[in-house]
């Protein structure tokens, strides 16, 4: 999971610490108007730039990378291709309606905290805490994990040269990668497109048996379902790590022009791509790869099984350039969950959720001792010396994974509180744009979501006990819990009564299309154009 961050977003006051802020009321208009009972905080006025093209690149970019390049190849060799298909088309839908209800509430309420700031509004400021929290948490060890992986994909070409020294390199370079984030979301959306082609050809013959290999590998062995019931739990949580990031389109909408229109387009644009991208790849690797195939999912290596199709086409290059991808997106995956982390941490500090010191700023305005807290996790890396690089990211898996499932059902519960909170002040004729799926959406993300942290971890426990894969799994569960009650008891927070919830500060008004600009959208050739842009 990774957001894209850039340090300018920050907008830090000039002082070398954090002073006691005071949060207005703000408006679009500027206008007073009469707070709630609920204790409003605003966002702020951010610069609405952002366009719906680079508000999906943004998403696109920061979702798609490990998980999917490389935790399909666990998924596979632990739970066979029949359980990786179901278990990501069920953590896809699940996706979809987490999707939809934040697409309903940032198109209302378009801020820059995004659903961290829902959780506080709409259900309880120690809710929000708690998820803020544990939204850095797993931004911090995405980083580390990221800086694992690029061990795993490194070792492609050789593994010789030592893990920990390949970490510390490429931690150097992420400072650098910020500048190439844009054209490395280019390339992996033209190496998805290429891969399932060549994916698709490989499987009718073009590859280097010459034969139609078509559905053979869902019958040898114990496919299409291994490992029995906990094979089956146990791709949750990897298809959970692989999806990680599509919540990410909510945090740009304090910046997105016109975000009642542009953002429930871009939250249904961007989830049909990386579903339809996804489903498409899983099935390709599911019939072209064996979940028999050695380096799947071993302790100290790991092969990405698209690197293995691209071979599988009979060019050492091929397969090099897939490998070369992979690096790319790894790297700026991490660049950008550590951004992310530190974004975050910035701003629990800014909403008296973390120590001061936190915020502390250097001459350029970087809150360093933030970058400094949020990098620190990286130091697990240097552990795959000693437990083996492969074992190490797969237990950083489990961890972002079982947070990236807490935030969506944190999402379901702030969309229930919401709408509940809509219809206590008769405003429901003012959405810009509704979750058709409530009420039985939210409620089904929420409850599946807790069904699935409970039940995936079925591994730790079969056929022997696990201690650290249990911890790696369960972990989450009491650290939020924990953080939710105590803040509730420090600061004594309520859950915010319906009547009483803000629904005026932030609001966004609904700009009125130009008639001739509506005339023009109706035209064959701009929707046929419109269609190009969302294939590519």
């Amino acid at each position: 999971m990774s957001n894209p961050i850039n340090d300018k977003d920050f907008s830090p006051p000039t002082s070398d610490r954090i002073p006691d802020i005071e949060k207005p009321t703000r408006y679009d208009d500027d206008s007073p108007r009469p707070e709630t009972g609920s204790r409003a905080v605003s966002a702020g006025k951010l610069a609405r730039k952002l366009s719906a093209r680079q508000v999906q690149m943004i998403a696109i970019g920061g979702t798609i990378g490990t998980g999917l390049f490389l935790g399909t190849g666990n998924s596979l060799a632990t739970g066979g291709p029949a359980s990786m298909l179901i278990g990501y088309a069920i953590v896809g839908a699940i996706v979809f309606i987490t999707m939809l209800s934040l697409g309903e509430m940032a198109a209302f309420l378009p801020v820059a905290g995004s659903f961290c700031t829902f959780a506080s509004r709409f259900v309880d400021d120690a809710f929000g805490f708690a998820l803020t929290w544990n939204y850095w948490f797993n931004d911090a060890v995405s980083t580390a994990s990221d800086l694992v992986a690029l061990q795993l994909v490194l070792q492609y070409w050789t593994t010789k040269f030592p893990g920990w020294g390949l970490s510390l390199i490429f931690w150097v370079l992420l400072i650098l990668a910020n500048i190439v984030t844009v054209r490395i979301y280019g390339e992996v959306g033209l190496a998805g497109h290429i891969f399932i082609i060549l994916g698709i050809a490989v499987n009718c013959g073009a590859n280097t048996e010459h034969r139609y290999i078509g559905g053979h590998n869902w019958f040898i062995g114990d496919a299409p379902f291994v490992g029995g019931i906990g094979g089956f739990a146990s791709v949750f949580v990897t298809a959970a790590f692989a999806y990680g990031g599509t919540e990410s389109i909510a945090i740009t909408a304090g910046e997105t022009k016109d975000p009642a229109r542009t953002m429930p387009k871009v939250v249904r644009n961007v989830f049909w791509r990386i579903l339809l991208f996804y489903i498409l790849s899983i099935l390709i690797l599911g019939l072209n790869v064996p979940y028999t195939t050695p380096d799947l999912d071993s302790k100290d290596t790991r092969t990405s099984p698209f690197t293995l199709v691209f071979q599988m086409a009979g060019s050492s290059a091929a397969g090099s350039f897939i490998n070369a991808v992979i690096m790319t997106s790894v790297l700026s995956a991490a660049n950008h969950a550590l951004f992310a982390g530190t974004r975050l941490l910035y701003t629990l500090t800014v909403e008296r959720h973390a120590p001061k010191f936190f915020g502390a700023l250097n001459r350029n305005q970087i809150p360093w001792i933030a970058v400094l807290a949020t990098s620190a996790t990286s130091i697990l890396c240097f552990g795959a010396s000693f437990i083996g690089a492969g074992q190490l990211w797969t237990w950083l898996q489990n961890i972002v994974g079982v947070s990236n499932q807490l935030s969506w059902a944190a999402i379901g519960v702030a969309s229930i509180r919401f709408r509940a909170g809509i219809k206590a002040q008769n405003r429901e004729d003012s959405l810009p744009f509704k979750n058709w799926t409530y009420p039985w959406g939210p409620w089904f993300s929420v409850i599946l979501n807790i069904f699935l942290v409970l039940v995936q971890g079925w591994s730790s426990f079969s056929p022997s006990f696990d201690v650290v894969t249990f911890f790696s799994l369960y972990i989450e569960l009491p650290v939020m819990v924990f953080m939710y009650i105590g803040w509730k008891l420090l600061k004594r927070t309520e859950i915010v009564k319906l009547r009483e919830m803000d629904l005026e500060t932030d609001t966004y008004p609904v700009e009125k299309l130009d008639p001739i600009d509506e005339a023009k959208r109706s035209r064959w050739k701009a929707k046929a154009y419109d269609f190009w842009r969302w294939v590519l």
